[in-house]
């Protein structure tokens, strides 16, 4: 699926991922290819990733949105 984080300032990343898991306000929740569309806001905390490559990359975020739709997983930041 492709992943997309970006804040105010610059994309922080845009690529392919094949798990992601964020700080949802309810709690922490992870997105797999073929997830349902949703759209969540985001508390303070990390979004974790793993690349197609097995590298685990974690990203400090201040709060947001998450977009998931036909695996397109688009973070928006702050």
């Amino acid at each position: 699926m492709t992943l997309e984080i970006i804040s105010p300032n610059e994309i922080l990343f845009k690529g392919e991922a094949e798990a992601v898991t964020m700080p949802g306000a309810l709690g922490s929740f992870t997105v797999l290819k073929n997830h349902a569309s949703l759209i969540s806001v985001l508390k303070a905390g990390s979004v974790q990733y793993r690349t197609p490559g097995g590298e685990e990359i974690s990203v400090e975020i201040g709060g947001g949105l998450v977009d998931v739709d036909n695996n397109v997983v688009s973070v928006c930041v702050y």
